[in-house]
């Protein structure tokens, strides 16, 4: 069961959230240094996420699943995100270079057709990161946070997961060693208990960010045919507080690193 947007945009505006954010983001972006010129899409709630890449990717888009519901994205100028169907993304086979995916997998039922979907739009040799709870930390024993939600993943199941749906894990960075609470002083000592965490606790990481590439020689036929991808229209009529599916409204479409912490 997917949380609500309206909960997940809440703690990304909470100094909490804004912490986790910080944090996942310098971690991915130490896997994905330059993605100049590539294509970017967020999967799930990706979108808190997806700015570290303004400027440097050609495009950026969130994807939101109907079960959640979505925001406008970005706050300013067009937008770029869209309601869609987790297991019938509306794009082409091989048609994005890197796909982000947070508060996703611990939420679906059909993970192998999830990963698989997710694989047919990615474009050969094309990057997935999956950013999804430690069933061994502490985050996913709290659900006053997203990652205390929905279900959590051991390295092994995540990777054996990629492997069975044709993906070749190629590094996981754990992240999020600080406990979740909304302490004072907690942002001040977040550094600290990143780096020591990492060295002398991986396994009780309260997050796996997990990098694996599209395995190109296992390429099949897709005989149904999708959309081009293209440039997300804005979501007609969303106002900042999120439209559920149900409304009445159908949504319009729209250098990999092998080291195991990446500090």
């Amino acid at each position: 069961m997917y949380d609500d947007v309206s909960h997940l945009r809440d703690f990304y505006a909470s100094p909490l959230g804004q912490l986790a954010r910080r944090i996942i983001t310098h971690r991915v972006r130490a896997r994905w240094d330059n993605l100049s010129g590539l294509d970017v899409v967020g999967l799930g709630y990706a979108a808190p996420y997806l700015r570290a890449f303004d400027g440097e990717a050609r495009t950026t888009a969130a994807l939101m699943p109907y079960r959640q519901g979505a925001v406008q994205w970005p706050s300013e100028g067009p937008f770029r995100a869209a309601l869609v169907s987790e297991t019938a993304l509306p794009m082409r086979d091989k048609s994005v270079d890197c796909m982000l995916v947070v508060h996703g997998l611990e939420h679906v039922d059909a993970r192998h057709d999830y990963l698989r979907e997710i694989w047919r739009v990615l474009m050969p040799r094309g990057r997935l990161i999956l950013v999804a709870p430690n069933r061994r930390g502490a985050w996913a024993r709290f659900e006053s946070t997203p990652f205390g939600h929905g279900r959590p993943y051991s390295l092994r199941q995540i990777e054996d997961l990629l492997r069975d749906a044709l993906f070749e894990p190629v590094g996981v960075t754990p992240c999020l060693f600080a406990p979740p609470f909304r302490a004072r002083h907690l942002p001040f000592a977040a550094t600290a208990w990143e780096r020591v965490g990492a060295r002398l606790w991986p396994a009780f990481a309260g997050v796996l960010i997990v990098e694996a590439v599209k395995m190109a020689y296992a390429e099949v036929r897709v005989s149904v045919k999708k959309r081009a991808f293209a440039s997300m229209p804005a979501l007609n009529g969303l106002s900042p507080a999120h439209r559920r599916p149900g409304d009445g409204r159908k949504p319009r479409s729209p250098a990999f690193r092998g080291d195991s912490t990446g500090d």
